[in-house]
């Protein structure tokens, strides 16, 4: 498993925690919102290995911009879900190469 889909694997499943309604805010304002600023720099390591590795930057480039935005209760919630949906299944989707592409007929 390559380090890019392993950081896409970690980030995601924090995101899910942090998405969940009741437990993930009381988790956020119990550490005076460092949970955000960790996450974001989760993402941003995240993204340099994906960069670096060829890999699907969509999931991380959505986590920083609701980490910035995860101030806002409903929100904040509601980006977190869809952050960690689209992590999960950028996660899923990457083969060890990066993307596979799937095969198109040449002329």
């Amino acid at each position: 498993m390559s380090l890019s889909r392993l950081m896409k694997f970690v980030t995601g499943g924090m995101e899910a925690f942090l998405g969940i309604p009741v437990l993930g805010g009381a988790f956020i304002l119990s550490t005076g919102y460092t949970a955000l600023w960790v996450m974001l720099a989760l993402h941003i390591v995240t993204l340099l290995i994906c960069h670096k590795e060829n890999a699907g930057r969509l999931g991380s480039m959505i986590g920083i911009v609701t980490s910035l935005l995860g101030v806002i209760p409903v929100v904040g919630m509601i980006m977190h879900i869809v952050t960690a949906i689209s992590l999960l299944l950028g996660a899923l989707a990457q083969r060890d190469g990066g993307y596979t592409r799937p095969y198109r007929r040449v002329r």
